[in-house]
Formats: C-alpha cells, sequence, structure tokens
C-alpha cells in the first residue's frame, strides 16, 4: 500500500525507537513468524488487544514513572540501567519482552523470559527504604518482582481502557491472561482481576512501603525530557502529558506530577492517531504472529492458546 509522501522519515524513526530496526522487524520480531503453536495468548486475546494498541506508548512512560516509586526498584534502575546512556537500547529492551511474550509462541516467550532472568542474576544491591533502613536487594526478591508486574499491568490496563476500549472479556481478563507473564519471569502470586491489582497496589501505598525523594525527582526529570531528536519532542511531551493525566491521582502527588492544563487526554488520542497512520494499524509484531496462525492452519495444526502450567520452584 502507497504511503503518504513524508511519513517513511517518521516511520523509520519511530520503528528505531521501540525496535532498535527501521523497518520494525529485527531478529526477535522476525522469529515471531516461527513456532508450532499460537502462544499463550492468541488471536482475539485481550493480551493481543492491549499490546497490539497504540496506547502502549503512554503506558511505557506510566509504568516507568510507577515504578520509581518503589526503592528497592529504583535501585535497581539506578545501579544497573543503561537509561541514561542508553536510554532506546532500554526501551527496545523491555519492548522485546513484552512483545515476545505476548505475539511469540510458547517456546518463544519462555526462551525470552529466561534472558530477562538471567540479566536479573546479576541485579543486585542495597537500598534505603521508607523508614531510613539499609536493605539489601536482589531483582529476584518476590517484593520487587511484585511490584514491577504491578505496576507494568496497571499501566497497561489503564492505558487500553483510555485509549484502546473494547479489551476483549474486559479488565479482568487482561490481568488474568498477563498473570502468565509474570509467572514467566518469577512472579509468585500475581493478580488474577483487575480489582486484585489495584487492591495491592493502594495496600502498597498506605503501607508506607512506596516513597518519592531526590533519586526518583531525578528520574522523573529524566522521563519527562530524555534526550530525543528535536522532532520527537513535541509528541513525546504530549504522550508524557497523557501519561500523568491518566495515573491515579494518588500516585500522581506522590510522584510531584500535576495534571495538565491542557486537555491530555484528548490530544494524546490525536497523537495515538497520527502514530496509528504513520505505523499502521497492524503492528510488524502482530502481522508476524498472524503469519504464523495462517501457516499453522494451513498445516492443520491447533491455533488454539497453549495452556499455561507454572513450573515449580527449585527445592
Amino acid at each position: 500500500m502507497a504511503r503518504t509522501p513524508g511519513i517513511e522519515p517518521w516511520r523509520s524513526r519511530l520503528l528505531i525507537m521501540f525496535s532498535g530496526e527501521p523497518d520494525g522487524r529485527p531478529k526477535w520480531v522476525r522469529e515471531v513468524d516461527e513456532g508450532d503453536d499460537a502462544g499463550y495468548f492468541g488471536e482475539g486475546s485481550a493480551a493481543w488487544h492491549v499490546h497490539g494498541s497504540m496506547g502502549t506508548l503512554v503506558a511505557g512512560i506510566r509504568a516507568l514513572l510507577m515504578q520509581t516509586l518503589h526503592p528497592g526498584a529504583m535501585a535497581g534502575v539506578h545501579d544497573w540501567s543503561r537509561y541514561r546512556s542508553d536510554p532506546l537500547g532500554r526501551l527496545s529492551g523491555t519492548i522485546r519482552w513484552i512483545i515476545t511474550v505476548t505475539f511469540g509462541s510458547a517456546e518463544q516467550a519462555r526462551r525470552e523470559s529466561g534472558r530477562v532472568n538471567r540479566f536479573h542474576d546479576r541485579v543486585s544491591g542495597e537500598y534505603t527504604d521508607a523508614s531510613g533502613r539499609t536493605a539489601a536487594y536482589s531483582a529476584h526478591d518476590a517484593p520487587l518482582l511484585d511490584w514491577v508486574h504491578l505496576a507494568f499491568t496497571d499501566a497497561f490496563l489503564g492505558a487500553a481502557e483510555r485509549w484502546a476500549p473494547r479489551i476483549p472479556g474486559g479488565a479482568d481478563r487482561y490481568v488474568a491472561e498477563w498473570a502468565i507473564a509474570g509467572e514467566l519471569v518469577g512472579v509468585v502470586d500475581p493478580p488474577r482481576t483487575a480489582g486484585e491489582l489495584r487492591e495491592r497496589l493502594d495496600s502498597l501505598r498506605r503501607a508506607g512501603v512506596l516513597q518519592r525523594d531526590d533519586r526518583v525527582d531525578d528520574i522523573v526529570r529524566f522521563i519527562r525530557r530524555p534526550p530525543l531528536a528535536l522532532s520527537m519532542r513535541v509528541p513525546y511531551a504530549i504522550l508524557f502529558g497523557g501519561a500523568v493525566a491518566s495515573l491515579p491521582v494518588e500516585f500522581r502527588r506522590m510522584l510531584g506530577l500535576r495534571r495538565p492544563w491542557w486537555p491530555a487526554i484528548t490530544a494524546t488520542r490525536v497523537a495515538l492517531r497520527v502514530v496509528e497512520r504513520i505505523l499502521g494499524q497492524t503492528s510488524t509484531s502482530e502481522a508476524a504472529a498472524q503469519r504464523r496462525l495462517t501457516r499453522l492452519r494451513a498445516e492443520g495444526r491447533s491455533t488454539e492458546p497453549v495452556p499455561w502450567v507454572r513450573e515449580p520452584a527449585d527445592g
């Protein structure tokens, strides 16, 4: 299909930002074509709908903002992340896991989650908790894994509810489906309903586990104004405003952020439509997954989602 003149350079910039490649098809996206099953979710799933929508662009920002509030997670980002030296590389690495687990085969999802877990093996150190005590942390610690999963799930669900509604099966189905992704990287007891998700987030806030300090303020400033090309700064500012406006008010206050004075939700909706026009309605990853399902049907094989069975913990 012919593209509107002038769109292609913007498309390449966006695809490089999200995947590291100007055509949006790095090796890990090409591998989504492969595999012998439909993966853990499959066509028509809530996960496909949420993660295949343009709202993910805002959800990623919102998830990063929320994650800063846990001092243990914050220490891991500060001590081990390359977010300052290579912010787009870190972004594409996170996107790689999300996309692979969502649209890849079950074997690819397990392999990619194993890669993430191996990286987490070396992430450890010390931090000062909300009560002022020094505590050790590891990326494999259950409370940290739980917090990152809660913040992620809440961010992507919240973005979808505003900018990609009509989630198949509703919010509860998305939370239940994405619990599989949490368990793939070691989360022991992820929430299964939207109500449980929000209650657990709120209980952490009420318990005083979360905090804002100078380190949080520093990273929030970086997330607000990352080192992007000049042409990308205004679109990003709109998406950042949408992320802030979509945050629950109590967490927005904890982060020291104010809801934009301008209509951020509506402006973000318009911006996402423009991005969709540039990139196309179907992502390269979802298109690859659909090709895999077409091949499986032609071979007379099942295209039903693979049942999830959590492997027992070692020992």
